[in-house]
């Protein structure tokens, strides 16, 4: 979702889990600053240091405060800003810092899917992997698992890379609209999608 570029006299910055600047293209926090920046929130003195934050220094020139969004985006090379999901999403495994908006941003980038959630789930051992829960299209509910993987390995560092496909009929939602990522079923044998590859009596 393409959300434009900042108005004239207000700053846009995209920062890493550092505070560092992204580079053009890659995922970051969308942090914003400008004359009408808010002083902080009402009697939340801790949400207000946690989101509020100076940043001095950094490579645009900008000098004062910016305030953290919490989502996460990217630059366009046109420098217009694209919506990627919210950062209360990243996940750490392997030591491995993980953005799962980053993932599901790429599955629904593939033809039949309708829509994507990834999570982090521990299996019995107490191993934790990624785990894609897919939507398919009721029109056209096959998927070529084997070419979407090939896809996902192009595009992703081999940690970033689902351990499971999982469709579902529906995701199970929290009160806000917002998808229940700790209800996400852990897969089980055949979780399969269905594919086109056809199999040979």
């Amino acid at each position: 979702l393409t959300i434009g570029r900042p108005i004239a006299g207000y700053e846009a910055l995209l920062l890493d889990h550092l505070g560092q600047l992204v580079p053009l293209g890659a995922a970051g926090e969308l942090c914003i600053g400008g004359p009408a920046l808010a002083a902080g929130y009402l009697h939340r003195p801790e949400l207000t240091a946690a989101k509020f934050n100076t940043v001095a220094g950094l490579a645009t020139g900008f000098s004062g405060r910016l305030y953290r969004t919490g989502d996460l985006a990217r630059f366009e090379p046109d420098g217009n800003i694209d919506f990627l999901g919210r950062i209360d999403t990243q996940v750490k495994i392997r030591g491995f810092r993980v953005e799962l908006a980053e993932i599901e941003s790429l599955l629904l980038q593939w033809p039949g899917i309708r829509n994507a959630a990834v999570a982090l789930k521990s299996g019995a051992d107490g191993v934790q992997s990624l785990i894609a829960y897919l939507i398919l299209d009721t029109e056209n509910p096959l998927l070529d698992a084997k070419a979407l993987r090939a896809y996902l390995r192009e595009r992703l560092a081999p940690y970033m890379l689902p351990a499971a496909l999982v469709p579902l009929a529906t995701f199970p939602l929290l009160t806000s609209g917002k998808v229940d990522r700790k209800a996400l079923p852990y897969p089980v044998s055949g979780d399969t999608p269905p594919s086109r590859e056809l199999a040979l009596p």
